[in-house]
């Protein structure tokens, strides 16, 4: 099949604007510390009405920054969803800290408050919230956990940019917030990430860790911190801003997109994403059916692969991955609800710009597929 018939999981969208805002960061010579910089943190700052916003080099990088905020360290534990990217579970290892999963929502796919709270001990130092696939979690129901027990909540957001709970953009709740810009992301920088803050000592503690532990009254070889390298260059910075000029099109372009995939799957057998209601608004990352228990996922994917679509496994279950299992004893069986979710969802080819007639190619290989497995 030719390449050019093959659909794409997923596509950036870059146009001039953004080569050109690039070209006059490569042309200037300030390739990194640069003006550029915190001029993307202030749009940023502004889109999702938090007060600062510190740019990094990925969104990794950022929750590993928000485990130092809230103090964690070896012994501590740090709850947080299964279901995700390793980074939300990697980022507490890190820092020696050990990651404790709750179940999640079998609705919303975040996690459930229940089991995060049956799931705090003694040693527990912080909720690692996930705003899974863009879809806000429960932070009326996480909040006062966590202040009952004296926790800290840091929210993995790297899939969220644009949503909103209960009125409010995320990134402007009271708790550090952090998103990231990889080219599937609503937005992208290339790689990249940021995090947003609400008390001034907190993003400075951000801004001099990303930078190496330096101080801003410090020369250039004076660390007052062990850090990191964890900048963001002006370069990605520039095509962030050109990214953040057109938000708005963006997110409505990909909420058009997951719409017209609503519509058409309307008549074909798997579960579509959960709808928007008056309390959760999501910002479309990526678009992620359930198939039903008796249909074998991998010989899904493989028929649409066949056909030239591109599809994923949209997610395997953290503590189920080979290196979580030997360094826990993590096993089968512990999370039902994320393992179920785990073995049954995929992810479609999904863009701001994906053609009308893909979708309904993607729609018609999915149902066949369907239709033959049964």
């Amino acid at each position: 099949m030719s390449v050019d018939t093959r659909i794409k999981l997923s596509a950036p969208w870059i146009d001039e604007r953004d080569e050109e805002l690039v070209l006059e960061v490569l042309r200037s010579g300030a390739l990194s510390l640069g003006p550029t910089g915190p001029r993307f943190e202030a749009l940023l700052a502004e889109r999702v009405d938090a007060p600062y916003c510190a740019a990094v080099s990925s969104g990794t990088a950022g929750l590993h920054l928000c485990m130092r905020l809230a103090g964690v360290g070896p012994g501590d534990e740090v709850i947080t969803s299964p279901y995700s990217f390793v980074a939300s579970a990697n980022c507490a290892i890190y820092e020696g800290a050990v990651p404790v999963f709750a179940d999640i929502d079998p609705r919303t796919y975040n996690l459930d408050p229940d089991a995060v709270a049956a799931a705090i001990t003694p040693r527990t130092k912080a909720i690692l919230a996930v705003d899974i696939f863009g879809y806000p979690a429960e932070y009326d129901a996480l909040v006062p956990i966590c202040e009952d027990n004296g926790i800290a909540l840091i929210e993995d957001a790297c899939e969220a940019l644009g949503a909103a709970y209960k009125g409010r953009r995320l990134g402007s709740l009271p708790h550090p917030a952090v998103f990231a810009f990889y080219p599937n992301k609503q937005v992208t920088t290339g790689e990249g990430g940021a995090v947003t803050t609400h008390a001034e000592e907190e993003h400075e503690l951000i801004v001099s860790l990303r930078n190496q532990g330096r101080l801003e009254t410090s020369s250039w070889l004076q660390h007052g911190f062990l850090g990191y390298n964890y900048r963001l260059d002006d370069l990605s910075a520039a095509l962030g801003i050109g990214q953040l000029e057109k938000f708005d099109r963006i997110l409505d372009a990909r909420r058009a997109v997951a719409a017209r995939y609503e519509e058409l799957l309307a008549s074909v057998d798997v579960e579509t994403p959960i709808a928007d209601d008056e309390d959760h608004v999501r910002s479309w990352f990526v678009y992620v059916v359930k198939l039903p228990e008796s249909v074998d996922r991998n010989a899904m994917m493989t028929a649409l692969g066949d056909d030239g679509i591109a599809t994923a496994p949209y997610l395997p279950s953290i503590h189920l991955q080979s290196y979580m299992r030997a360094r826990y004893g993590f096993r089968e069986g512990m999370l039902p609800v994320s393992e179920d979710c785990s073995a049954r969802t995929m992810a479609l080819p999904f863009h701001a710009r994906l053609d009308r007639g893909d979708q309904e190619r993607v729609v018609d290989a999915l149902r066949a597929a369907l239709e033959r497995s049964s």
